[in-house]
């Protein structure tokens, strides 16, 4: 059969996706990834319905899939993924068209009513560039955050077994994949179910051992109950990326006890500064919120500040949805207005895009170390550590050498166009 697979979403969604994939296309289906192009027996679209945003990505989505549908151009619709569990059968009362649904919780069930006997594994068929990949470590959260429904959605904290992880990272490596990107909804609580403890520090050592992994990099740390025995690890191992996510969503230790971080304002600043002091050179990639019920026009100025102050060198910007089923959803009201939420962005981000501005100015007349991920046009477009892909700052080259794709060279920063570095070779 011919079936298309769209995936919406995080990179744990994308993982899921390859798996299927390969699955899929090893028991003979044709199968194409992305925007439908032609027509298909079998749509099947992997969606997200974390934010409100993301719900109204996937639902678009969904109706755009059912016109399709509707003309002939699709033969079938299944759905799987957060949003689908979210409004599970619900959701074919939305949109009739859909004609099955599948939650996180029984998606690997979806090769079987294709008549595939082979189970979903390690194995993945790559969407990305086929020196990186993404790897998922563990799946669910035990954290309370009140704005998140991640812990209803996906369960309670679920690490993959160490060697499982580790089995997966030196196929990937097999296949020419020379960039590791660890991802979890609570990366730093790593094996906390499994082995009663902590052990991401461990994991991540053992990985930087395989032949073949070049970068490493960590995909959403979480800071309270932050396992510092990592730091070493960042700042010692030359093949982990001196890069760290780690969402702080709020600097106020208001906002932080009303969003139920288990932080205060003094701590999360102290975490900052214990990191960047034990990791020189770190680039610090974070996300804020904006408009979480509570926060007052002073509350928001001092996150304002605080992000001024930090200078973190990746940040983006969250606006408050309210979620049915999280915590804010049941005890808070949503009464900041979607304007003074956009606008409450803007600001955060006008923020940032100095800070950025001053970071890149640094940064010229040095030389760095990239990865070529693409060629666009004329330019090369390359990646530094300091850089995750399809969310960060790129390194555009201009050269009259031949260079190749998923190859590290050595280039000198000559200048910046907007976000982005130029660079000579």
């Amino acid at each position: 059969m011919r079936i298309n697979l769209l995936n919406i979403g995080c990179f744990k969604n994308l993982v899921d996706s390859e798996r299927l994939m390969h699955v899929l296309v090893d028991a003979g289906h044709d199968v194409h990834f992305g925007e439908l192009e032609q027509s298909a027996d079998i749509a099947i679209i992997n969606t997200c319905g974390f934010i409100g945003e993301a719900e109204d990505e996937s639902l678009s989505t969904i109706r755009r899939y059912a016109r399709m549908k509707k003309e002939g151009r699709v033969g079938q619709l299944w759905i799987m993924g957060c949003y689908s569990q979210k409004l599970g059968e619900k959701l074919t009362e939305i949109v009739p068209e859909v004609d099955k649904i599948y939650g996180n919780f029984n998606w690997e069930t979806l090769p079987q009513d294709l008549g595939i006997g082979m189970a979903i594994g390690l194995k993945r068929y790559l969407t990305t560039p086929s020196h990186y990949a993404f790897v998922k470590i563990s799946e669910g959260c035990n954290q309370p955050c009140s704005y998140c429904i991640k812990p209803i959605l996906n369960g309670p904290l679920k690490s993959e077994p160490m060697e499982r992880v580790l089995e997966e990272c030196r196929w990937l490596a097999s296949q020419g994949v020379k960039e590791i990107q660890l991802v979890a909804q609570n990366l730093t609580t790593y094996g906390l179910d499994l082995y009663g403890k902590k052990r991401i520090s461990e994991l991540v050592s053992r990985i930087s051992d395989l032949p073949g992994i070049e970068w490493i990099r960590l995909h959403y740390a979480y800071p309270s109950g932050f396992p510092k025995e990592l730091l070493p690890v960042i700042r010692e191992r030359e093949n982990v990326c001196k890069y760290l996510d780690m969402a702080i969503q709020h600097s106020e230790t208001k906002m932080l006890k009303l969003m139920r971080r288990g932080m205060s304002k003094e701590s999360l600043t102290q975490l900052i500064s214990d990191i960047r002091e034990s990791v020189p050179g770190l680039y610090l990639r974070t996300t804020v919120m904006v408009g979480h019920p509570g926060e007052t026009e002073p509350d928001y100025e001092a996150l304002k500040q605080f992000v001024a102050e930090q200078r973190f060198e990746r940040l983006g910007v969250f606006r408050y949805s309210h979620q049915v089923g999280s915590f804010c959803h049941q005890n808070y009201t949503d009464s900041i207005s979607p304007e003074i939420k956009k606008e409450r962005a803007l600001g955060i981000l006008a923020v940032q895009k100095q800070v950025l501005n001053e970071i890149n100015d640094q940064t010229i007349g040095k030389d760095v170390r990239v990865i070529i991920d693409r060629k666009q046009d004329d330019d090369y477009i390359g990646r530094s550590e300091h850089s995750t892909p399809m969310a960060d700052p790129v390194v555009k080259i201009r050269t009259e050498k031949q260079l190749s794709v998923g190859e590290f060279y050595n280039v000198r920063i000559s200048g910046k166009a907007d976000k982005n570095l130029l660079a000579a070779l």
